[in-house]
């Protein structure tokens, strides 16, 4: 095989000969990053462990809802309000994980309403708006997208079986901030409500984490976290927040068995 004049030249310097012939290196194209999904919330979407079973978050059952490279990050912690996840040092931990692109669910009420606990309680229209405004403004600075979801309904129904909010004036206030800040809202308490009506007072026992021991009108059982994790999943469809293809199983039966509970000491 004869050589041309360049490429004998270009050997001499100690080029590779295809570097030589092209002229330019052809660097392999980097793979993209595949988003996550972050959830930051309190006991109603959090992970659960062994001792806590079958008490199940909405959180564990959301990726089941959503495409396998569409990876969840369930930092939603038992007993947090938007104040007290702040004021821990928890917001800036997810933060740090983030990356462009990401999504941000933010899901706060139902601690902030414990107004005798002055570590964890924010009023409505004031130091509630102000700390969901660190957490959409902290994704933003990120150049990923946060979300607002309203909080989940507890069990709670009047004398003549209706079921009954209990959140006060918190999922509108978040309502009114979302508008503000033209921030996609996942209107998860009034789907939940309207959902505990239709089922009504003994079948919504079968959603919570109602035991031989314990009546729990409040967290979920793996009936229940499936259910609302698929109210999550069509409003983030809804929103246009994810695409048609980001979703799956809407409309499929979950298996219980596929919710577990790992061991603390264990877990990662």
């Amino acid at each position: 095989m004869s050589l041309t004049r360049r490429q004998v030249s270009a050997a001499g310097l100690g080029l590779p000969l295809a570097l030589a012939v092209t002229g330019t290196a052809q660097a392999a194209p980097e793979r993209p990053r595949p988003r996550t999904l972050h959830i930051a919330g309190d006991s109603t979407a959090a992970r659960k462990y062994a001792d806590a079973a079958p008490e199940t978050g909405w959180g564990t059952a959301l990726p089941f809802l959503l495409r396998r490279d569409l990876a969840v990050a369930n930092h939603a912690v038992n007993g947090r309000s938007s104040k007290s996840f702040v004021d821990e040092g928890r917001l800036d931990a997810v933060l740090d994980a983030m990356r462009p692109g990401d999504l941000l669910l933010i899901q706060f009420a139902h601690n902030d309403e414990k107004a005798t606990d002055p570590s964890r309680y924010t009023e409505p229209w004031t130091t509630y708006r102000e700390h969901l405004r660190l957490y959409v403004a902290g994704a933003r600075a990120r150049r990923a997208r946060p979300v607002l979801a309203t909080p989940v309904e507890r069990r709670r129904f009047d004398p003549a079986g209706d079921a009954v909010p209990s959140h006060g004036a918190y999922p509108e206030a978040m309502r009114a901030l979302a508008d503000e800040e033209r921030v996609a809202l996942l209107d998860v308490q009034a789907l939940s409500l309207a959902l505990w009506q239709e089922l009504g007072v003994e079948e919504t026992k079968k959603y919570f984490n109602w035991t031989a021991t314990e009546q729990d009108n409040t967290h979920f059982n793996p009936p229940g976290a499936i259910a609302v994790a698929r109210l999550v999943a069509r409003e983030l469809l809804r929103t246009r927040v994810l695409a048609p293809r980001d979703v799956r199983r809407l409309d499929e039966a979950i298996p219980e068995s596929w919710i577990t509970w790992p061991d603390a000491a264990t877990a990662d």
